[in-house]
């Protein structure tokens, strides 16, 4: 349609002046899916706190970010007697009345009037509210800029969104995308996309999402003050990009941790076990200089090596009793402690899982799906353990903050609709069955089995379809997997992973040091995915024999691992911890005796202490059903349980026994600090000590008392 021309008639002294101005006339052709599902994601209509969740709201509802613009359609223009918009009066529209507040609308007034989305709607319904062509040209990408830069504290960055078309054109949205940080203690967002650093240092990423494409901005922020690094060894590749990143930010790290420090740490890390008091002393008598190597190689060797790191998985893969039955379970798990105990490669692991198939008692794997049995939650769970990647979001509408679209979901789906179980002269076993296509649950269309990021094939790939998926995913190729096991062995070392959290691998959530994940990746998979190698490549470095002291420059530190940060210790290693300082073991329910928490196979035993202190149930595949984060209630029990009252003064305890073999204070002190903490007092400590046990009547309860204080200190319930 032609722009009109309006002709405007200027007197000026009495001259006739005559000009003509051009007035673009209102735009005629839209596309709902490009220009109106924008503005409904911007101003939060269609997520789940409005009118995208799942039973709508106030009778209006819309598909959860746009995911489905024909029923979102339909919902505008169709349905509510049609009231919604009404292109012969659009300022009149129901929608365009709410949304600007000219009527009571429990959301607020989300559009204002002077901008220009709210002329976009108006124009949109004014020109009959189409739907568009499906030739009409789609987004194909967005790009933030700038894409990455160093800021200081405090200063302020506006990005700029741009989209690329299918046309070929470009157009900048940046007031149409939405916004989100992943480190809000770093860096905030407005809605506008203007980023404003805060006062701690580190690195932040800032997301973009428009019409279901995402990309982000990465922003490096450095102290202010310029600081003298100190000489450190960088003979370590994981040191020299460790410190790399902390000379771009202006952090020092702190010294080496000593001998006792190391000692209680790598064993409460490697074994979930503290070391005894003859240990210790052995350790920190030792003048060996390779006598931390030595340690770990020996405790690699242990049996509680074995118990500890069967626990971890067997919350990953949800042995469950409750679902398997107490034998099934055992044996499930059983194959997870020996694949450990053998230091199996986590490649072959990962595919006897996968591709298991045949009878129970030869694939003893397959009762992961016996557990987690339908092909939906298989495929969700295999992607977030294995590779890190959370695609459950994908089953149901785009993933809002990655790449995954609901073809993606079921393309991984397809791979395990084969699964079932039959009954055979062996015993139970697990088979494939069927060929049938999984459809897409909005289009009809068949969607075939392929992996993330590959193309929906032609047909059906032939034979166990799992096999295939274990040889794709445990390939060098993949760019996941390698990533993701090594980012989950770092984070249980260090406190935290590179990628946090460990198992939300996005394009949204980048690595913190990005150079060094991929070191940690390539060392795994260049030596075979070998556990142990891995484990003492990483305890072998500066950065996991730092001190947990903090210096003036790290102290706010806690994501670029300058320290050694504070980790509270899980629930079963904690109550072993407790057990084995006061020589009393645990009988628990249903087990046999002499059992210790990191050997309880089955999460549902009941304990008290357990549960408090954040025991996974094993519901699901997250590793955030494991709470470590400390709690008052957690406190109060350690404070006042009768339970650990009747440990520290119990007969044949080992508070009782060292009060009677050690008559002298000073040796009975060094004997219980030993125990507790694997060091031996400061003078200050054993001052202190020896004072209380002299001005007690009870040498005994005094013992007690000061091994109570010593379980509710920082240093006994945090490996540091």
């Amino acid at each position: 349609m032609p722009s009109r021309i309006v002709i405007t008639i200027v007197l000026l002294a009495g001259l006739g002046t005559v000009t003509a101005q051009a007035e673009e006339a209102p735009r005629q052709h839209f596309n709902f899916e490009n220009d109106i599902i924008p503005i409904l994601s911007k101003f939060g209509c269609n997520t789940s706190g409005c009118h995208g969740k799942a039973e709508g709201q106030n009778g209006f509802k819309l598909s959860v970010f746009g995911f489905d613009p024909e029923a979102d359609y339909r919902a505008l223009t169709m349905e509510g007697r049609g009231r919604r918009v009404f292109p012969a009066a659009p300022d009149h529209s129901l929608m365009l009345l709410k949304a600007d507040g000219r009527m009571p609308h429990g959301g607020g007034v989300r559009v204002n009037p002077a901008r220009p989305e709210h002329a976009t709607l108006r124009n949109w319904i004014a020109a009959g509210a189409p739907f568009g062509s499906p030739d009409d040209p789609k987004v194909i990408s967005i790009a933030l800029r700038p894409k990455q830069a160093r800021l200081a504290m405090h200063a302020t960055r506006q990005l700029e969104v741009v989209a690329t078309w299918s046309d070929g054109r470009t157009m900048d949205v940046t007031q149409l995308a939405t916004y989100q940080t992943n480190n809000d203690a770093l860096a905030a967002v407005d809605e506008e996309g203007l980023v404003t650093i805060g006062e701690v240092p580190g690195g932040v990423s800032v997301m973009a999402t428009y019409l279901g494409y995402v990309h982000t901005f990465d922003a490096t922020i450095p102290r202010p003050e310029l600081i003298q690094f100190p000489i450190v060894d960088e003979s370590n590749p994981i040191d020299r990009l460790v410190d790399a990143k902390l000379r771009k930010l202006n952090i020092a790290p702190s010294g080496r941790c000593d001998d006792a420090t190391y000692l209680r740490r790598v064993y409460l890390d490697l074994i979930g076990t503290l070391p005894t008091a003859d240990e210790a002393r052995e350790f920190l008598a030792d003048d060996r200089l390779d006598k931390r190597a030595r340690l770990v190689d020996a405790l690699l060797k242990r049996p509680e090596y074995a118990d500890y790191w069967a626990l971890k998985w067997a919350d990953l893969l949800r042995v469950d009793r409750l679902k398997l039955g107490r034998k099934q379970a055992y044996v499930y798990y059983q194959w997870i402690r020996d694949s450990f105990a053998a230091n199996k490669p986590l490649d072959h692991f990962a595919r006897e899982l996968v591709a298991a198939e045949g009878p129970l008692s030869e694939a003893a794997a397959g009762r992961f799906y016996k557990v987690v049995s339908q092909p939906n939650q298989m495929a969700s769970t295999i992607s977030q353990v294995f590779l890190g990647v959370r695609i459950e979001c994908a089953q149901c509408h785009h993933h809002p903050y990655d790449r995954w679209s609901q073809t993606d979901y079921y393309g991984m789906q397809a791979f395990f609709t084969q699964v079932a179980f039959k009954k055979t002269p062996l015993g139970e076993a697990i088979v494939n069955t069927g060929t049938a296509p999984t459809k897409h649950p909005r289009s009809g269309k068949p969607i075939f089995a392929h992996a993330l990021e590959q193309p929906n094939p032609d047909n059906a790939p032939a034979g166990n379809r799992r096999k295939l998926l274990a040889e794709w995913m445990t390939s060098p190729e993949n760019p996941w997997f390698a990533r993701n096991l090594a980012n989950r062995l770092w984070a249980h070392l260090m406190g935290r992973g590179l990628v946090e959290p460990v198992d939300d691998f996005r394009l949204t959530n980048p690595p913190s040091n990005r150079e060094l994940l991929n070191e940690l990746a390539g060392f795994l998979s260049t030596h075979n995915f070998d556990v142990h190698e891995l484990i003492r490549h990483i305890t072998a470095s500066q950065a996991y024999q730092r001190s947990s002291q903090p210096n003036d420059s790290n102290a706010g530190d806690e994501q670029n691992y300058s320290r050694y940060v504070f980790k509270r210790l899980d629930a079963e290693v904690l109550f072993d911890a407790v057990c084995q300082a006061t020589g009393v073991p645990e009988k628990f329910r249903g087990v046999p005796a002499g059992s210790r928490a990191i050997q309880l196979w089955d999460s549902q035993v009941p304990h008290y202490f357990l549960e408090l202190f954040g025991r996974p149930i094993r519901a699901t595949a997250c590793q955030c059903e494991r709470v470590v984060e400390p709690t008052v209630g957690q406190v109060l029990h350690v404070l006042n349980s009768p339970d650990i009252h009747d440990k520290l003064s119990h007969d044949g305890g080992r508070i009782e026994r060292l009060v009677t073999e050690q008559p002298n204070d000073e040796p009975l002190v060094a004997e219980l600090y030993l125990t507790c903490f694997a060091r031996p007092p400061t003078a200050k400590e054993k001052a202190v000590a020896m004072q209380y046990l002299k001005q007690t009547d009870s040498r005994r309860v005094a013992a007690e008392d000061l091994v109570w204080s010593m379980m509710n200190s920082l240093e006994f319930v945090f490996n540091h």
